[in-house]
C-alpha cells in the first residue's frame, strides 16, 4: 500500500469517528492540544501521523483507529514529587450519569443530558443502547441526546459491552413495564469479588418481576404488578435503589420504598423522573413515596449533578504532594463526613459558600487545600450508606493513611476483594499488612518511591496507586489504565493542569 493511500484511509477513518461523535474539526484539535488545521491535513492524509499521536485521537473519539493488540494498551509514566497547585474543577457523576442512561429508558420522548462524562462506562453503556436501536448523539462539548425507537430490538444487545459494565443490571426496572420477556446478559464492571444481584431480584418481584440464571445471561418474565404493600429493601443499596425508582415511575399508583438509599446518583434519579412528570416525595431521605405514570413520553433536559468521588480524588492529591490547590464545584453534602474525618486527622482546608448545582437541588462549594501535616486517626476507617463515608471514598484513606503518621486501621467491609489491592502501595514503598480480605493496617508516614505497576482490575484502588505516584520521586509506570478510564475523563490531562506531570503512551 502507497504511503499516501494509507494515510488517507487513516486520515477517512478519524473523520468518520469524530463526525459519529458529533466533534468539529476544532473541538477535536483542543482536545489533541493540536490546531485545527493539522487536524484537517491529518483527515486529507497530507501529515504524516506517529502511533502515539493515534492513540491519542482513539481515547479522545472513544474508538480505535487502528487495531493494536493488547501490548498496545494505554499506560501512564509519572514524573513523581512534583507540588500542584491552580484551580481544578469536578467534573458530572459517573455514577448518576451511567443510571440516567439506563433510566432514559422509561422515556419515549428524547432526553438530553448536559455535560456529560466522555468516560469509557459511558461509552460501554452507550455501545448497548445503540446496540438495541437507540439513538444517541454527541452534540455541543459534553451534551447527549437519547431518542428510544418505538420497538427496543433487545435481540440485538451488545453482549461485549454489556458484559464490561456492571450497570446494565439496571435495565431491569425500565424493561420490566415494556416487555413480558427479555433477557439480559450477566453484570461485569469491576473485578470486586462476588457481587449478589439478589437484592435487585427481591425488590422487582414486587412488581411482578422474576428471572432465572442462564449461562451468561439472566432470562426474564414480567406479569407487570403494583405492590400490594410497601416496598422494604433488606439491603440499602444505590443501583438497587435506582431499579425500584425506574420501576416505580411506570406504575400510576403511589409506591412506597424503605430502607431506600438517599445517595447522590439517587438523588440525581428522582430529580430526573420528576422532571419527566413523576411524583417523588422524600428526596435524600430513607422512605421514598412515589407515584409514577402508566406512560412517559416527553422530551426532557437534564443537568446531572458533579462527582463527590471525584471530588475526593483531587482533596487526596493535594494531600498525598503537599499541595495548596482549589477545588471547584464539590458537591459538599456527600463529602462532610470525609471533611470532618480529615480534620481531625489534622487537614487543613477554606470553603466558600454553598451555592446550587445546575440541577437546581445539589449544594457545591469550591474548597482550597492547605499543607497539612497529618496523623492517624484514634479508631479504624470504614464506611456506612450515606451519610457516611462513601464506599468509593474509602480506598483513598489507604494514600492518605500511608501520608499520615501513625498507624490506621481501614476496614473495606461492603467488598470481598478490594481491600487485598490496596497492597499494590507497598510496590511504593507503602507500608501496608493486609490481615484478611477486607482489613488493612496502614503505617505512616511513608517515604515514597517510584515502580511500575500494572492497574488494578478496579477503578478506586487503581486511581489510589496513580495518586501516590504523584507524590513518589523519580519515574512511576502504570499500565493498562482502562480502569481509571472507565469512571474519569482525562484525568491525566486535568491533573497536568496543576503541575502533574504524566505522560500518556503505548508499546506496539
Amino acid at each position: 500500500m502507497k504511503d499516501t493511500t494509507y494515510k488517507a484511509r487513516i486520515g477517512h477513518l478519524i473523520q468518520q469517528s469524530r463526525l459519529s461523535k458529533g466533534l468539529t474539526q476544532q473541538q477535536l484539535a483542543d482536545s489533541l492540544h493540536t490546531s485545527q488545521s493539522a487536524v484537517n491535513r491529518i483527515e486529507k492524509g497530507n501529515q504524516n501521523i506517529s502511533l502515539e499521536m493515534l492513540a491519542r485521537i482513539s481515547e479522545v473519539l472513544s474508538s480505535d483507529i487502528v487495531h493494536l493488540n493488547e501490548s498496545g494498551s494505554v499506560n501512564f509514566r509519572v514524573h513523581g514529587k512534583r507540588k500542584l497547585s491552580g484551580e481544578i474543577t469536578v467534573k458530572t457523576s459517573k455514577n448518576a450519569t451511567v443510571a440516567l442512561l439506563c433510566g432514559s429508558l422509561i422515556n419515549r420522548g428524547t432526553t438530553t443530558l448536559r455535560n456529560v462524562p466522555r468516560i469509557e462506562e459511558v461509552n460501554r453503556i452507550i455501545e448497548v443502547l445503540t446496540s438495541i436501536g437507540v439513538r444517541v448523539r454527541w452534540f455541543g462539548k459534553n451534551d447527549l441526546e437519547l431518542t428510544p425507537p418505538a420497538q427496543l430490538k433487545l435481540d440485538n444487545i451488545d453482549i461485549e459491552a454489556a458484559k464490561r459494565t456492571r450497570s446494565i443490571i439496571m435495565f431491569l426496572g425500565p424493561l420490566l413495564h415494556r416487555y413480558k420477556k427479555f433477557k439480559i446478559p450477566y453484570a461485569g464492571g469491576c473485578n470486586l469479588g462476588k457481587r449478589t444481584v439478589e437484592p435487585h431480584l427481591d425488590g422487582l418481584r414486587h412488581f411482578g418481576l422474576s428471572v432465572k440464571a442462564h449461562d451468561e445471561f439472566y432470562q426474564v418474565t414480567s406479569d407487570k404488578t403494583k405492590p400490594k404493600r410497601t416496598v422494604v429493601l433488606g439491603e440499602r443499596g444505590d443501583t438497587v435503589t435506582e431499579n425500584l425508582l425506574f420501576a416505580a415511575a411506570m406504575t400510576d399508583s403511589e409506591v412506597v420504598i424503605r430502607n431506600a438509599s438517599p445517595n447522590y446518583m439517587v438523588q440525581d434519579i428522582c430529580l430526573f423522573l420528576q422532571a419527566l412528570g413523576v411524583k417523588i416525595e422524600g428526596i435524600g431521605t430513607t422512605t421514598l413515596r412515589v407515584t409514577g405514570l402508566k406512560n412517559i413520553n416527553k422530551n426532557v433536559e437534564y443537568h446531572p449533578s458533579e462527582d463527590p468521588i471525584e471530588g475526593m480524588s483531587f482533596i487526596t492529591a493535594a494531600i498525598a504532594t503537599r499541595s495548596e490547590i482549589t477545588i471547584k464545584r464539590a458537591p459538599i453534602e456527600f463529602l462532610e463526613i470525609e471533611l470532618d474525618l480529615l480534620e481531625r486527622m489534622g487537614f487543613n482546608y477554606e470553603m466558600t459558600k454553598e451555592y446550587k448545582a445546575n440541577n437546581k437541588f445539589t449544594r457545591l462549594v469550591d474548597i482550597t487545600t492547605k499543607v497539612s501535616t497529618l496523623h492517624a486517626p484514634m479508631d479504624k476507617i470504614h464506611a456506612l450508606p450515606f451519610p457516611g463515608i462513601n464506599m468509593d471514598n474509602l480506598p483513598f484513606f489507604a494514600v492518605i493513611a500511608a501520608s499520615a503518621k501513625g498507624r490506621t486501621l481501614l476496614h473495606d467491609w461492603s467488598f470481598e476483594n478490594r481491600a487485598i489491592y490496596l497492597t499494590e502501595l507497598n510496590k511504593l514503598n507503602a507500608n501496608i499488612e493486609l490481615l484478611d480480605p477486607h482489613r488493612v493496617y496502614i503505617e505512616g508516614t511513608t517515604d515514597w518511591k517510584p515502580a511500575e505497576i500494572v492497574t488494578p482490575p478496579a477503578l478506586r484502588p487503581a486511581v489510589v496507586i496513580l495518586l501516590a505516584m504523584l507524590a513518589a520521586p523519580g519515574t512511576s509506570t502504570l499500565r493498562n489504565i482502562y480502569s481509571i478510564a472507565r469512571g474519569y475523563e482525562d484525568f491525566a490531562n486535568r491533573l497536568n493542569s496543576i503541575g502533574a506531570k504524566i505522560e500518556s503512551f503505548r508499546e506496539v
